[in-house]
Formats: structure tokens, sequence, C-alpha cells
């Protein structure tokens, strides 16, 4: 008995863990084309800033690692063999399984404007690009970043950080609009600016300009140039499908799974970045790049891998993140839909997030520099918290178990209401019993 994961990420990882926490003796061969495996990728932006050690974005140990019992190859799949349940590797030879796992993340949509392979154009899909951007990344120099979500953020600030003057680029008329209301994003700004960060709003490049094979500057809609040494991007991410699209599995914009997390195969799953997964909140399949469920859902398809039958149940999308310094809580549908910035989703996001049903109130100006509420008839749907973060966990608590919100709502309605101190009161006293 064999059991593959193609993948080296948490979710591939969760899953090994799952395997082993039922069967100690199956062979489990995990595949990874990563040339440093398994590792933090959500500790990148600390390691950009500098906050983060190197050996500081890889939690487990070789104990870890040896307890776990399973091989790691470096390789790349080129293709799955199903009609002899194989995966065919990057040399062309076959690898046979019983079951196989699809744990294959997702790539920064490229930039297509002419120029984007120059060098000094980087994205933040990997440990070697943050490698890559911190041997590019000059004290003195000028850096245009360019996109939409938490990964732009990651890069204008990790390369500020490392004293580069840095230029943000929006399409949009603000930050991650598609998510954020107007206040938060303006919040998100206005800590940008007070950092160094020169926001350029309603820009877009149309092209990249270089010197001797090096990025040198930029051409934007409007006919301006503005001259630099770095450009970054991260202007949305897409799952890697293409090794199950060609092997005739069930696809849309990612790969599609029942609630076992099993394809259109019953004996091949798709987990994390890669996968299409049922929402029951929105009623339709969804695509999230968050690091939490990643790793459930990895645990749950390791568990039926080994012939447990184990559901994957969708939880309300829930992310702690840091924009411009400030730590940030969003939970639930809390959004607007589209944005300029972003195709289709960004790295750390959700499509249910783009959400926004029902009415939206929000508090400012207290020792929670920001909290808002999407309330529905007799629950929450969504929040999202900015700054003092004692809210949160209540927050995920009511929105997660739908708990009825009917002797509150009017009061969270009411004009200039302390939504926060409401909150907190109905929280304390339903858990006081």
């Amino acid at each position: 008995m064999r059991r593959i994961i193609i993948g080296s990420g948490v979710a591939g990882l969760s899953a090994v863990e799952a395997i082993r926490s039922v069967d100690r003796g199956v062979e489990i061969i995990m595949l990874g084309d990563d040339p440093h495996g398994y590792y933090s990728r959500p500790g990148l932006a600390y390691f950009l800033t500098g906050e983060l050690h190197d050996k500081a974005l890889f939690p487990k140990t070789r104990e870890d690692y040896s307890r776990l019992n399973f091989s790691y190859k470096k390789t790349r799949v080129k293709g799955i063999d199903r009609k002899n349940k194989a995966v065919i590797l990057g040399d062309g030879s076959p690898l046979t399984y019983d079951k196989l796992l699809l744990a294959t993340g997702a790539l920064s949509v490229p930039m297509t404007v002419p120029g984007a392979n120059l060098q000094g154009v980087v994205k933040l899909d990997h440990l070697e690009d943050a490698l890559a951007i911190l041997k590019l990344a000059k004290r003195g120099r000028t850096a245009v970043v360019t996109g939409g979500g938490i990964t732009a953020l990651e890069l204008a600030e990790g390369l500020l950080a490392r004293g580069m003057k840095v230029h943000y680029l929006l399409r949009a008329s603000r930050y991650w609009r598609g998510v954020l209301d107007e206040r938060e994003s303006r919040i998100v700004e206005a800590r940008l600016q007070e950092e160094g960060v020169e926001i350029h709003f309603r820009s877009e490049v149309v092209e990249i300009q270089g010197r001797s094979g090096r990025v040198n500057g930029i051409c934007l809609l409007d006919g301006r140039v503005m001259k630099c040494d770095l450009f970054a991007y991260a202007v949305g991410i897409q799952p890697r499908i293409d090794i199950a699209r060609n092997a005739g599995l069930a696809c849309d914009r990612g790969i599609l799974v029942n609630e076992y997390l099993q394809t259109s195969d019953p004996d091949i799953y798709a987990v994390g970045d890669a996968a299409q997964v049922y929402d029951p909140l929105s009623g339709r399949s969804v695509l999230d790049s968050l690091w939490s469920p990643a790793r459930e859902q990895g645990f749950a398809a390791g568990l039926n891998m080994t012939g447990q039958v184990k559901p994957y149940i969708k939880t309300v999308p829930f992310n702690v993140t840091r924009l411009a310094g400030l730590t940030t809580t969003i939970i639930g549908a809390v959004g607007h839909g589209g944005d300029e910035d972003v195709v289709g989703i960004a790295r750390g996001d959700s499509e249910t997030w783009r959400q926004l049903p029902d009415a939206a109130v929000a508090q400012s100006g207290f020792d929670v520099n920001r909290v808002r509420l999407v309330i529905g008839e007799d629950h929450l749907l969504g929040a999202v918290v900015m700054g003092d973060q004692k809210l949160s966990t209540p927050l995920q608590h009511m929105i997660a178990e739908k708990m009825n919100i009917a002797l509150i709502r009017d009061r969270l309605l009411m004009k200039d209401a302390r939504i926060a101190d409401v909150i907190l009161d109905y929280w304390m006293r339903s858990q006081a019993g």
C-alpha cells in the first residue's frame, strides 16, 4: 500500500500527520518541486522585513520528520496515469499509488506587460523568491510594488525595511476594496504613508523598461514614467491545476472536490490552494488561500486516505494578519466583491470574504482602532477587527457558531452604537451561562 502526496506545503504535511495518526506501517511518499521543502509560507513576510531569521521559517525538526516516517523526493511531477494508478515523475519514470493527494498549491498570476521577464521583476510565492528579493533590495535604491491584498503589503513593507524607497501602485481608488471598506482602506493607506511608502492611486503599469536586461523603470497607462531598480507584483494567485486537468479530473477554477475532499476520481484527493471546496455559507464551491483551512483539509484528506470517513466541513474563513503594521482579523463575509488590483483571489484571502449581505455597522476611534460587523437576520455574518484584538475571539465564535443575536440586533444597528461594548457584554453573559 502506498500513499503519494504531491506538494510539500502545510496541507501535504498535515495529510502525512493524519495518515500516521492511524496507520504506522503504510508507505508514504511526498513529492515536491520546492527546493526548501516544508516551511512557513506566512513567515516570509517577517523574513523579508528582517524580523525572522531564515531558520525560524522551518518549524519541524529532524526528529519530527523521523517520527512521521515518510520519504521525500524533490522532483517535478509531469502527469498522472489514472488507468495504471501512477504519477509520472520529471524523468519520465512512473511511481504507482493506491491513494493520491494533490496539494499542489497556487502560483502568482504572472505579469504579462512588455518587460515582465527582466531581471529585477519579482513576486513572492516561495522562499526562493524571498531570497532573490533580498539580493536585489539595496538600501537607497527605488522599488515599485503593484497589486492588492496582503502579499502586496508584505512586499512594500519588506522592501521599505531593507532601506529602499517604495512606490505602491493601485489601479483602484483605494487599497483592497473587494474586502475592506473605505475607512479600513484609508487606515492602512495612512499608516503606509507614515512609514514612508508613496502611494499612487488609479495607476496601471503598461510596460516595464530595462537596460542591459535589468529593470530601470516603468511606464504607466497615463503616460507617466517612473524610474526604479526593482519591480514587485502581487496581482492575485492561480491554483496549480494543470496536472489534474490533464488527467481528466473535474476542475473549475480549482480542482473540484466533494465533502471527503475526493476529486472526480475517488482514489485521488485535493486540498489547499488548489482545491475548490463547497462552502455552506454561500452555497457554492469557493477557493481559499488561507493557512488554517489548508491544514484542516490536509488532515481530513489524510484520514480519508486511510479508509476512515471524515467529511470536511468548511468553517467560516478566519485570518489574523498584519496590514501596515496593524494587526487585523477578518472573519466571514465582509466585502463588496470586485477589486481592480486582484485577479480572482489573493494569497491569504478567501472568496467568502467578498460578500456583504444584509447590514453593516462600524465603530472607530476608541481603544479598538476599528471594528466592523456584517449583521444577518439572526446572527453575525462577518467582522473586521483592526488594532486591539480583544473582540476577535468572541466574534470568531459568534460567527462560526451562528449564535442568535436577536436580543442585541437592534442595539447594534442603532446610530452611534457602542458595538464593542454591546458585543463584549453579550459574549460575557453567554459564557456565564
